[in-house]
């Protein structure tokens, strides 16, 4: 038991570990740019390491969006205790994924650009204080 307690604060969606890592989930279209991101900086911001995860591609063949995959790919999310962001690019889908990833507290940055939007997250979680790291993170990225 103590160590599922354990795993649980290494996790870091809810709690802070020195050195614990953390994962962003980013659309297939934006994801080459954020590991470009990543990797020109470095997979650590602050004390942790980030991992990009890559979603599956939502856009539809003869253009729209599957709802179907949009919604699974915002419940991998959802289910990801180490995950403190999604990056996605303007479109439709946003705003079904929206409520899913909010329901988890996990913030939803909507950027035309992998790089630029990934850059926005590693600033994010390299000023995350002693409290959740999603949680710091959700206020670094959504106005207020």
């Amino acid at each position: 038991m103590a160590a599922a307690v354990g795993l649980g604060v290494a996790g870091c969606g809810g709690g802070d570990a020195s050195g614990a890592a953390v994962s962003v989930y980013v659309a297939a279209q934006l994801c080459g740019g954020a590991k470009a991101e990543l990797g020109s900086h470095g997979a650590s911001a602050g004390s942790f390491k980030i991992a990009v995860r890559c979603l599956a591609s939502t856009e539809r063949p003869g253009g729209g969006v599957d709802l179907a995959t949009n919604g699974a790919n915002s419940r991998r999310a959802t289910e990801d205790t180490s995950a403190v962001a999604t990056l996605e690019p303007p479109g439709p889908g946003n705003k079904f994924a929206r409520p899913i990833l909010e329901s988890a507290g996990i913030p939803l940055l909507v950027d035309a650009s992998g790089g630029q939007g990934m850059a926005r997250i590693i600033k994010a979680v390299e000023g995350a204080g002693s409290s959740s790291v999603r949680d710091s993170v959700r206020e670094s990225l959504e106005p207020s």
